[in-house]
């Protein structure tokens, strides 16, 4: 099957702990891929690099069958990749449609000065909230009362406003409650029916059989499986996440 992000043997170190050993990893098109595993698997670090935020040792990579090189973030941003990190990086004091645009505002120039354009940031944010079916009332509104699930959907929509392929989410439902949980599964199911692919990563086994095509584990910076989820069960994936699988008796 063809591949949308490919990397092959990734590997990173921290001094003398190794985060990462040689690591090939598959992204496909319209799929929702979940990245698991205990803490200090190497999830993050791998997104991370997917990302931009973090350089490899070792590895290459290819997007679109061709090969790049992600060394910053604004090289993934280039390819058409966006991440949502799990602190979601939003300005509590500003409003929705300045987070939407934050670093990447819309400006016109008078003798050389920039004047934002705020009137058509809050035009260009409540299109792409009505076309996401993210109800929020008001584009004015500050997202710092906003409850965690209407926030979580305010980075995702930053992230799609201008991700064109790939959206990468860290731990998207953590610490919301179930309504507004399900709230953002819809968003993501939504996104991959819009031709985008995703990248979660999950410590919720429910929402990852719920949601996801395939499921990549890692276990101590190296990949211990990755399967179909259609052709597995949430007691495979504890047995790769934890070792289980390896025990012989």
């Amino acid at each position: 099957m063809t591949s949308l992000l490919k990397l092959s043997g990734v590997s990173v170190s921290f001094g003398p702990v190794r985060a990462l050993s040689g690591i090939d990893f598959e992204l496909r098109p319209s799929e929702v891929l979940a990245l698991v595993g205990d803490n200090g698997a190497g999830k993050s670090t791998l997104i991370k690099i997917i990302s931009g935020a973090q350089t490899p040792d070792e590895g290459r990579f290819w997007f679109e069958n061709a090969e790049v090189r992600i060394r910053k973030p604004e090289d993934a941003r280039r390819l058409g990749i966006e991440t949502v990190y799990q602190d979601l990086a939003l300005f509590d004091n500003s409003n929705v449609a300045e987070n939407i645009f934050a670093g990447r505002e819309i400006v016109r120039r008078v003798m050389g000065i920039p004047f934002l354009r705020a009137a058509e940031m809050h035009a260009r944010s409540k299109e792409l909230l009505a076309s996401l079916r993210i109800h929020i009332q008001s584009t004015r509104y500050t997202v710092k009362g906003m409850s965690g699930g209407q926030r979580q959907s305010v980075a995702i929509a930053r992230a799609v406003a201008f991700g064109r392929k790939v959206v990468i989410l860290d731990e998207p439902t953590a610490a919301l409650g179930v309504p507004e949980q399900q709230k953002v599964l819809s968003l993501v199911q939504d996104l991959k029916s819009r031709g985008f692919s995703i990248i979660m990563i999950s410590h919720n086994l429910h929402h990852i059989f719920e949601i996801s095509d395939r499921i990549h584990v890692l276990r101590q910076g190296r990949t211990a499986g990755v399967r179909a989820t259609a052709e597995t069960t949430p007691d495979e994936v504890v047995k790769l996440i934890t070792g289980a699988d390896l025990v012989r008796h």
